[in-house]
This record gives C-alpha cells, sequence and structure tokens, in this order.
C-alpha cells in the first residue's frame, strides 16, 4: 500500500460521516424508513471493500466517500429502530421505555462487538499462513509505547506485509458476508410503520428543514453538554484502534498478534455490552459512567507508565479487554442518554451523535502520525475529563427540571407509541 494511503483513507471516511450526518440521515429515514435505509448504506460498505482488492489513490478514496456518506444514516436508522422498537415493547409490557432501550442497545452491541471477534479471528488465521521471521531487538523495543514518536522508522519483520493471495482470500471473505448481510436485512428485518408514514404537519416540513435538522438541534443546550461525551467516544476508539495495536502491540509483538489481542478488546466490550444493558435498570446510567470513566482512566494511566516487551505478553491482552470493558459503557450508554433524551427528535439526535463521535475519530486519526504517544494520552485523558464535567451538567438539569415539563414530555412520548402501535 502507498505510503500513507491508510491514515488518509480512515480520515477520508469520517470526514465523509461527518458531512453526511449533517445532513443525510433525518432526511432517508423519513423518505425511506429505518429498514431500507439501513439496506442501502449497508452496500455503501460493501463498494469500500471492493475498493480494496486493488488499493490505491484512485480506488480507496472514492469509496472511502460513498462508506463515509453511507455511515451517518446506517447508525441514525439503527439507533432510532431499536429506541423506536425498545418504546413499543415498553408499552406493551408496561415497563420502563429507558430500561427495554437499555437492554435493546446492550443486545444489539454485544452482536455488533461480536463481528471484532470473528473478523480478528479470521485475519489472524489467514495471516498465520504467513508469520513473520525474525526477532525484536532492544533497541526497537526502546521506541514503544509511550515513547513512540512517529520519528524513527520501526519497520522490522514483525511489521511486514502479508502476501496479496492472503490478502484478497480475506477481502473474499469480508465482501461474501457484506453480501449475505445486506440479503439478511432486505429479507427478514420488519419494516416500522411509523418510519414510513407521516402526518399531515410532518408531510408539510419543508425538505430544507429537514435537511438542517441535525443543526438545529443543538439549540438544545443538553445536546451541546453532551459533544464531549459523544466526542470522547471517538478520541479512545481511535486510539485503541491505531496507536495502541501500533504502538504497542505491533511494536512490541508484532503485527500478527494485532488480530488475537483486538479479539479481547472486542469479546470484552461484546459481553459487557450486554451486561450492562442490563445492569442499568439497576444502578442508572451515572454509576454505568463512572465504572467506565474509571477504567479507562486507570488504563490510560497504566500505559504512560508501561515500557511493553514480549516477555509480558498477557498484558498486552489483559489491557485489551479492560479498555473493552469501558468502551462497552460509552457505546451502550451514549446511544441510550440519546435515545432518552430526545425522544421527540431521534433522528437529529442520533445524527448529531454520529457526527460529533466521527469528529473525535477524525481528529484523532489527523494526529496519530506525527505527535508521540504520550502527547496523545494527555488529549484523550483531557477529553475524558472534560466529558466527565459536563455529562454531570446534563444530570443536574435533568434533576433539576421542573416535575410539570417532565410530566408532559412523558405523557407526549406515551401519546407516540400510542399512535405507533395502532398503526402496527
Amino acid at each position: 500500500m502507498e505510503e500513507g494511503l491508510g491514515v488518509t483513507t480512515l480520515s477520508v471516511i469520517y470526514a465523509s460521516v461527518i458531512i453526511s450526518s449533517m445532513f443525510l440521515p433525518p432526511v432517508l429515514i423519513k423518505k425511506f424508513g429505518c429498514k431500507w435505509t439501513i439496506t442501502f448504506s449497508m452496500c455503501c460498505y460493501i463498494t469500500f471493500s471492493l475498493g480494496n482488492f486493488y488499493a490505491s489513490w484512485f480506488t480507496l478514496i472514492p469509496t472511502a466517500i460513498i462508506l463515509g456518506l453511507g455511515a451517518a444514516p446506517l447508525w441514525s436508522a439503527e439507533s432510532t429502530y431499536l429506541t423506536t422498537s425498545g418504546n413499543i415493547y415498553a408499552k406493551k409490557t408496561g415497563k420502563l421505555g429507558k430500561d427495554v432501550i437499555n437492554q435493546y442497545f446492550g443486545i444489539f452491541y454485544l452482536i455488533f462487538q461480536s463481528s471484532g471477534v470473528w473478523g480478528n479471528l479470521i485475519s489472524s488465521l489467514v495471516f498465520q499462513q504467513d508469520p513473520p521471521k525474525g526477532e525484536i531487538t532492544k533497541e526497537h523495543l526502546l521506541l514503544c509505547g509511550a515513547n513512540d514518536c512517529m520519528t524513527t522508522s520501526t519497520a522490522t519483520n514483525s511489521t511486514k506485509r502479508p502476501g496479496n493471495d492472503l490478502i484478497y482470500t480475506l477481502l473474499g471473505i469480508y465482501t461474501g458476508s457484506g453480501i449475505l448481510a445486506v440479503l439478511l436485512i432486505a429479507v427478514f428485518l420488519d419494516q416500522i410503520p411509523n418510519d414510513s408514514e407521516e402526518n399531515e404537519e410532518e408531510k408539510n416540513i419543508p425538505v430544507w428543514s429537514r435537511f438542517l435538522a441535525t443543526f438545529q438541534h443543538l439549540k438544545d443546550k443538553r445536546q451541546c453538554l453532551l459533544i464531549p461525551l459523544t466526542m470522547y467516544s471517538g478520541f479512545e476508539q481511535g486510539f485503541i484502534s491505531s496507536d495502541y495495536t501500533k504502538s504497542y502491540v505491533t511494536c512490541a509483538l508484532g503485527i500478527h498478534n494485532v488480530g488475537f489481542v483486538m479479539i479481547c478488546f472486542s469479546g470484552a466490550t461484546s459481553l459487557c455490552s450486554l451486561i450492562f444493558g442490563k445492569l442499568s435498570q439497576y444502578t442508572g446510567r451515572k454509576v454505568l459512567y463512572a465504572i467506565g470513566s474509571t477504567i479507562h482512566l486507570s488504563c490510560m494511566i497504566f500505559l504512560l507508565l508501561w515500557k511493553p516487551h514480549p516477555s509480558q505478553k498477557i498484558v498486552f491482552f489483559f489491557l485489551a479487554a479492560f479498555w473493552g470493558m469501558g468502551d462497552a459503557v460509552f457505546q451502550t450508554q451514549n446511544n441510550t442518554i440519546y435515545g432518552v433524551l430526545f425522544v421527540k427528535n431521534k433522528e437529529a439526535a442520533f445524527a448529531n451523535y454520529r457526527l460529533w463521535e466521527s469528529l473525535g475519530f477524525v481528529i484523532a486519526f489527523g494526529y496519530s502520525t506525527f505527535l508521540c504517544v504520550y502527547i496523545k494520552l494527555y488529549i484523550v485523558i483531557s477529553v475524558l475529563i472534560l466529558s466527565v464535567v459536563f455529562y454531570g451538567t446534563v444530570e443536574v438539569l435533568e434533576h433539576i427540571k421542573p416535575p410539570e415539563t417532565s410530566v408532559s414530555e412523558e405523557k407526549e412520548s406515551r401519546v407516540e407509541e400510542m399512535d405507533t402501535q395502532t398503526k402496527m
């Protein structure tokens, strides 16, 4: 692959997600409904897989733009589908909507994050057919971890690129899986009538207003206060997927171990998503956010002080697992808090979620090639602390909100659920 193409492609993807988040999700979801928005958007991912068969600037950059444009509507539609379904089921069973939504997102992220387990397992098994040869020197290890400043070449046999035949095998598996997923969604996923049917008032809303719905949602101060927390999700995922795998795992253990380490991350995220989704109805989201923040802060302090070495191989796996536990909190609870606080503007709210999370990714990938790892860790720690402070402000605002306002919003939410139930 050409120098710099990988990082540039990732940056283009998330930059496209930002642009897409600004305009497309509310319009596409209202026009086609959640089911078909998900189906069409998933096809954008397949084009990127195809572009990787001949990785160049002329294939990856255009397909990265297509993927990014489809990503925001996909995630917004999925989140809207889960929130709406959760409210409908809560109405049927007499449960609290926020508890059901929490469980739904927990189950969803259990399945979604398990894809990281299977995907990394497949890639690791494929690439193990051509393992790198040679040992990592002591001089090389001195440049690993927080000391990695991207100024010295760290290319060794441990970072050797696999052969084309193995890469094509892997891409064929991923592309086939994507096509199968699209077919399953198109055939078996139920459409929610409320997503495709509009009342008279909604029909009269001009298209330009829907395009601007994402920006108009920023008038809600709670949304503005949630921006750092949402961006932190992008920062922390960008760090674990890029800097941890490169400056710690690849540098000290070799590229052939990256997949196995990330299996621990995905597995922990997957299982904890289900656990936290269920646990939230007993503890509330504040306790879970405290747990997730503490875990991530502890991991980052350890990474600042730790000198990675091949003899400590188990530590690499444990760190990935602990980071995954914290990630599970932010993935499930971030989606849930958006679904619970912004019931009346779900599409615009989740579009904002994808917008600000993607901005976090773009910034993280943007500085990944020239900042030292310890500086990146300080940045992520700072964003985490800012997120906690602003999130706490949101909880205070919710706590002091006049009771009559809460009752009114609850009634409006119940009316919306009853209308949906009637149409079904």
